[in-house]
């Protein structure tokens, strides 16, 4: 399909406080994936901590909290992985979520209600 970003807004639930970020849309990826220091510096807590299995085959342990995402007119509230630097990365649930699906032709989100056969 390959790979493409979106503007991508993350915005913390109980504050509001919010960044725009450019994210690698990535349905591969069950959950989205924004830098460790993105998330603290909207003030987004930590609320576990689970293991991924990376494409790699390595696993890795990730802090998990929730945040809100907007984008292309739609919001959501989904989990978020503290991830490393420089890594944006727009998940499937995140997705589902937000009602939008990817255009793989043009390489854009999509509502899903107009995906085409």
């Amino acid at each position: 399909m390959g790979l493409f970003s979106v503007p991508l807004v993350v915005s913390n639930i109980r504050t509001g406080q919010s960044e725009t970020v450019a994210a690698v849309v990535d349905t591969g990826a069950v959950y989205s994936l924004i830098p460790a220091s993105v998330l603290q510096r909207l003030e987004i807590a930590p609320v576990r901590t689970m293991r991924f299995g990376t494409a790699s085959g390595e696993a890795v342990r990730y802090e998990v909290g929730e945040a809100r995402f907007s984008a292309e007119g739609e919001t959501c509230t989904a989990n978020v992985v503290f991830g490393p630097e420089g890594k944006f990365l727009l998940g499937a649930m995140t997705l589902e979520g937000l009602a939008l699906a990817v255009d793989p032709m043009k390489k854009r989100l999509i509502p899903e209600e107009e995906l085409p056969l």
